[in-house]
């Protein structure tokens, strides 16, 4: 696995808490020799990875639609920088450019990037591990939700393997470094 891909939020007035950990991630994925992947905005934790990837001699990619980038939003530090024509081709353009996905706190924007890959994950498209970084809790809400979504039987128990929430950095990289492509579970009941 040597490209990861992270969605994350475009905000910059979250918590630091979320910062800090976007840190320790930039730092995790330069010691173990990754590519950075990423939605190509140079605001939010995007902008602060970006940052701390290339400060310290990593490799970044990033991938942005012609409309944001038109705002001139496109993250100016990252020299390998993909336009696409729309929103949808980012997203096709990121799962095929990455081996792994980290999901980190954001908004509707990285929740509709974290649902696109697990629904690709769950029909067949690929085979790539899903990483939700569940730092301070942010995702417990959503992990609830999922759960709702077993009991009433309109998702599979399997699914669970489609996807694993890590507290932190290191428990995301641990999972990384043992994943293996599980069988594919059949989408229909």
């Amino acid at each position: 696995m040597k490209n990861i891909c992270v969605f994350c939020s475009s905000s910059d007035v979250i918590d630091d808490i979320y910062f800090n950990e976007a840190k320790l991630l930039a730092e995790k994925i330069v010691k173990e020799n990754k590519t950075f992947v990423f939605g190509g905005s140079g605001v939010g934790l995007m902008k602060h990875l970006a940052v701390n990837v290339t400060e310290n001699n990593g490799n970044a990619i990033g991938v942005i639609p012609q409309k944001i980038a038109d705002k001139g939003l496109a993250c100016k530090l990252v020299k390998n920088m993909i336009v696409t024509p729309d929103m949808h081709t980012r997203k096709e353009k990121l799962t095929e450019l990455s081996d792994a996905f980290i999901v980190m706190a954001g908004g509707f924007g990285t929740l509709d990037e974290l649902f696109e890959v697990i629904t690709l994950k769950q029909v067949g498209y690929h085979k790539k591990p899903i990483i939700i970084l569940n730092t301070n809790g942010f995702y417990n809400d959503l992990v609830l939700f999922f759960e709702t979504l077993y009991k009433e039987k309109v998702a599979k128990p399997d699914y669970r393997k489609i996807y694993y929430i890590a507290k932190d950095v290191d428990d995301a990289f641990n999972y990384l470094k043992n994943y293996s492509e599980e069988n594919s579970v059949s989408k229909w009941f």
